[in-house]
C-alpha cells in the first residue's frame, strides 16, 4: 500500500474499508466496474485506488472482488495470464457471459449500484458533505 495513500492513512484506509463494504454487495451474476464504486463514494476519480483495494484485499475477506472489471467490461488482470482466467471462469460460474472479445455486456450484467439510504449509511461520517445532498449515483457505469 505504500505510495498510494490518497491523504494519508486515515482517509486511505477508510476508502479502502469502504470499498469492500461496497464490494460485498454485488450480488452474484452482476458486474461493477471501478469507475462505478468510486463514484458510489463520491470520489469519482478514484478508479485506481478502488484496484488498490481490491488487489490489497485483506485474506480472510470474503468479498466478491471478481465481480469488479473495467469500463470496458474487461477483467484487468492481463490477457492469457492465471488472474484473468480465475476472475472469469469465478464469473461464468455466477452465469456472466463474455463475447468473443471477453467483454461483459454491462447493460445486462452491470449492477444497478447502491440505493440513496445505502449510499447515506456508507458514506455517514465519512465526509461532512455526506449528508442529505448525497445523489444516488447507479447505472452510470
Amino acid at each position: 500500500m505504500e505510495g498510494h495513500s490518497m491523504n494519508g492513512d486515515k482517509v486511505h484506509s477508510t476508502l479502502f474499508e469502504q470499498v469492500y463494504e461496497v464490494v460485498q454487495r454485488i450480488p452474484a451474476g452482476k458486474v461493477a466496474t471501478y469507475g462505478q464504486i468510486a463514484r458510489l463514494l463520491g470520489r469519482p476519480r478514484a478508479a485506481r485506488e478502488v484496484g488498490w483495494a481490491l488487489r490489497d484485499l485483506p485474506e480472510g475477506l470474503d468479498a466478491p472482488w471478481q465481480r469488479v472489471i473495467n469500463a470496458q467490461g474487461k477483467v484487468s488482470f492481463p490477457s492469457g495470464s492465471e488472474g484473468a482466467a480465475v476472475q472469469r471462469a469465478l464469473l461464468e460460474a455466477e452465469g456472466v457471459r463474455f463475447d468473443a472479445n471477453g467483454r461483459v455486456d454491462l447493460k445486462v450484467c452491470g449492477w444497478e449500484g447502491l440505493d440513496l439510504a445505502e449510499q447515506h449509511e456508507l458514506l455517514a461520517g465519512d465526509a461532512p458533505d455526506a449528508g442529505p445532498q448525497v445523489r444516488q449515483l447507479a447505472l452510470d457505469i
